[in-house]
């Protein structure tokens, strides 16, 4: 097993990445014994396997994520929400928690348009558009907190080697931070100020995905911004 690219590099479509039994992750694909790229990215090595992180794309679903998106439409039997997707998802009554009966329920009173759901992909293929479910601990409506869109692409940047971007941020803001894979993150915290640098910290990992020492840069911003505020705090006291 070879490496013939270095992790965090940017790669091209069609370089060769490693050599050898590695498997096969996103956006690679195999030629006899050669991995090569299927596009511009950061090539990522987690363990055995080999994968790059798109600098650029949209949001394609998978049964499975975890995604948040906006009520856009309400039909007869539930809910059509925007995910960012090619494709507008379908939310069914049933997939909510709510009465069950013979009586027709009134959807308006569960979620109104406008409305910020976090939901589960249930089902997705070609054939028929994404179905969601909100039947999960942490699911449903988002009734506070901040909302900070960044393309899906940077996803896997943003939760970092087995969660370790992510676990940063969530210790270093105290916020709570819910990542949806289709690029739509949700941050909640203790003040207006712990937000703010958390929103901050979040699409500085966007715009600075493919560059290395980027978890010490922003620690350090982290760092600065409480102490600004420290200092802010004190003057006004």
């Amino acid at each position: 097993m070879v490496l013939v690219a270095e992790p965090k590099q940017v790669v091209a479509p069609g370089e060769v990445l490693a050599e050898g039994d590695h498997l096969l992750g996103d956006n690679a694909y195999r030629i006899g014994t050669k991995i090569f790229s299927a596009c511009v990215g950061i090539l990522e090595v987690d363990g055995n396997r080999v994968f790059v992180v798109p600098l650029k794309g949209g949001y394609f679903p998978r049964v499975g994520d975890l995604v948040a998106g906006r009520i856009v439409d309400i039909g007869l039997s539930g809910w059509l929400v925007d995910i960012r997707a090619p494709y507008e998802a379908m939310l069914p009554a049933s997939e909510t928690p709510g009465p069950r009966g013979p009586r027709r329920r009134d959807l308006s009173t569960s979620y109104e348009v406008g409305d910020m759901v976090l939901a589960e992909v249930l089902a997705f293929d070609r054939t028929r558009d994404p179905l969601l479910t909100v039947k999960g601990p942490g699911l449903g409506k988002v009734a506070s907190g901040r909302v900070v869109e960044i393309s899906a692409a940077k996803i896997p940047r943003l939760i970092g080697r087995k969660g370790s971007m992510i676990s940063m941020l969530k210790k270093e803001t105290d916020c709570q931070i819910t990542v949806g894979q289709n690029g739509v993150v949700m941050v909640w915290g203790k003040s207006p100020e712990s937000e703010r640098v958390a929103v901050e910290a979040i699409y500085m990992v966007e715009r600075e995905a493919h560059t290395r020492g980027l978890t010490d840069r922003i620690r350090e911003m982290i760092s600065r911004s409480r102490v600004v505020e420290q200092v802010a705090g004190t003057q006004t006291a």
